[in-house]
């Protein structure tokens, strides 16, 4: 299974702004630890958005490989943010989901945009057609 680009593009704005969102949403503003991550994350989720070299990315300065990697280190560490800051009794959904989903979306999208399957696709065939031709001459 893959995730698209476009959709794991959406997903990062989304969950950029939920987490923003999340501390007056789920109302644990006044738990600061788990308020400062949540927020801390969102910006982090939505600049490395806005930097990445995909179809939602507006700068495309961070390569998609790497967006993929930071995801899955941030959902690791979002997701466990609520046991390492041990505010666990206070609040654990939004960062236990969303690191969840940043963990899923790390592993699972496609790595190359169309524009690149389709490069490759081109050179195989080029290269296919190349060989064939040198072994009919032969």
């Amino acid at each position: 299974m893959k995730i698209s680009r476009l959709l794991h593009a959406v997903a990062d704005y989304l969950s950029g702004v939920f987490l923003l969102l999340a501390p007056w949403l789920f109302q644990f503003e006044h738990v600061a630890s788990a308020r400062l991550i949540a927020i801390l994350i969102g910006l982090m989720i939505l600049m490395m958005s806005l930097l990445t070299r995909y179809e939602g990315g507006f700068q495309k300065i961070i390569s998609m490989k790497t967006h993929l990697y930071v995801d899955v280190f941030t959902g690791i560490f979002l997701a466990a943010s609520p046991w390492l800051f041990n505010f666990y009794q206070e609040v654990t959904i939004p960062h236990l989901l969303i690191g969840c989903l940043a963990i899923l979306f790390g592993l699972f999208t496609d790595k190359n945009s169309q524009e690149e399957k389709e490069q490759h696709t081109l050179i195989l065939k080029k290269y296919r057609y190349g060989k064939s031709k040198s072994i009919s001459r032969r």
